[in-house]
């Protein structure tokens, strides 16, 4: 199959891993700067471009979009579905789940366990915006925010409505959080492909650190998950429409709550972690499921 991996650096470690489980396969790889692609939006026949000239049709297309690109690649990767590729994720999934408010309403409409949330935009409301999310400790989030960033943790009353109140003057969307104590400064890092969680991590914050992320000097282990655990983290991931994604879970007295859905995930930290090939597993999964034209969701959204 000739297989298109929408990446910004083909010297990334998940993007050279997944060139190398395609060339294992007797694939056909080529990484593509999602931003040197550019597209002809023609009803008869689209077409995308790179580099000066026009690609050719692709079986499959595995988007590794970055955050901070995600509105111009999922419109190229929308482009690669006119043209019948399959996707890995799709594009509408993809803008769903990074949106993290709008991808938390969605879990929250389904019944999945999550932080007790709260988001508002005056400042008239901080002090019932608190009370909401039961108080003081709590966690105050930048939707924009990735890897950890713009994650402060509120121990005080006073310091939360300060944090919040500066966050609100520079027009920042934020959202609020209850913090999970028992989960004491560790999460779950499960990776859903297809309906199973093929690995799972646990990442453990620094001490007097909140964030357990590992661009942020968290450390990761293996884990064994519980049962109900794994079903939430495949839940999530359905719900978002995702086939590959990264469902990050905190452990707390009243069940696993899903903090965040990934649908990039890293394949460094899980792979270094469980010692699983998780690139061959998501080439394996392509190669099942890849047929022309299946975009299930085809331009709606």
């Amino acid at each position: 199959m000739k297989i298109a991996i929408l990446s910004r650096n083909k010297n990334l470690y998940s993007t050279k891993r997944l060139v190398e489980a395609c060339d294992k396969h007797d694939h056909e790889p080529i990484v593509l700067d999602v931003l040197r692609c550019y597209m002809d939006i023609a009803p008869s026949k689209p077409e995308v471009h790179w580099k000066g000239g026009r690609l050719p049709s692709f079986d499959a297309v595995i988007p590794r979009i970055g955050a901070s690109v995600t509105f111009y690649g999922a419109a190229v990767l929308r482009q690669f579905e006119m043209m019948g590729s399959f996707p890995l994720n799709e594009s509408v999934a993809i803008t769903r789940s990074r949106d993290k408010l709008r991808s938390l309403q969605l879990l929250a409409r389904k019944g999945v366990g999550l932080p007790s949330t709260g988001y508002a935009h005056d400042p008239d409301d901080i002090k019932d915006l608190i009370k909401m999310v039961g108080g003081a400790p709590l966690v105050i989030k930048l939707l924009e925010g990735t890897q950890g960033i713009g994650v402060v943790l509120a121990e005080t009353t006073k310091a939360a409505e300060s944090v919040i109140e500066a966050f609100m003057g520079l027009k920042a969307h934020i959202m609020v959080q209850e913090y999970i104590k028992e989960a004491g400064g560790a999460d779950i890092r499960c990776l859903v492909i297809g309906d199973k969680v093929v690995a799972a991590m646990k990442r453990q914050a620094l001490p007097g650190e909140l964030r357990s992320n590992l661009h942020r000097g968290g450390s990761a282990s293996t884990i064994r998950i519980t049962p109900e655990e794994r079903a939430t983290a495949v839940k999530a991931a359905r719900i978002m429409g995702l086939n590959v994604a990264g469902v990050d879970l905190l452990r707390s007295d009243r069940g696993p709550l899903v903090m965040e859905v990934n649908s990039s995930p890293g394949l460094e930290g899980i792979e270094a972690a469980t010692g699983k090939d998780i690139a061959t597993l998501i080439i394996q999964f392509i190669e099942k499921h890849a047929k022309p034209n299946q975009t299930r969701t085809r331009g709606k959204g």
